[in-house]
């Protein structure tokens, strides 16, 4: 029998775009992360979207990221941003509020958040 993928396990699409909104709610109104907030443009929408398109084939659902945009190539596409640790871990401030809010096991919590804290440390391109 095959494991079902994070996307399945999180419950499909629609818990994927609530998953990328909840993200970007939280990264917009929390001052703490403002650094972070002024690396994106002031409309959110085309982010929020991407988002979610990448989210949805990075956790095991329909590559709707790639067959629009092509590989992701996530580091290329940062370099033009300062990642350092610091926006790491702004980053990971807003996915850790958005998935506590919406993942009930502890076992698919840390699951999540161990692979999302992995991809958000290779984005680092700038030293601390």
């Amino acid at each position: 029998m095959q494991e079902m993928s994070p996307y399945e396990l999180l419950g499909g699409a629609g818990v994927v775009r609530w998953l990328s909104e909840r993200f970007y709610d939280i990264m917009d109104s929390d001052p703490a992360v403002k650094p972070l907030r002024d690396m994106h443009p002031a409309d959110l929408a085309a982010s929020r979207e991407k988002l979610y398109m990448f989210l949805s084939g990075w956790l095991g659902g329909p590559p709707l990221f790639m067959e629009t945009f092509g590989h992701p190539r996530l580091r290329q596409r940062h370099m033009p941003f300062a990642v350092d640790g610091e926006a790491r871990d702004q980053w990971m401030k807003c996915m850790t509020q958005a998935v506590n809010e919406l993942v009930c096991e502890d076992w698919l919590k840390a699951r999540l958040l161990e692979a999302f804290y992995n991809t958000a440390d290779f984005m680092r391109n700038r030293e601390d």
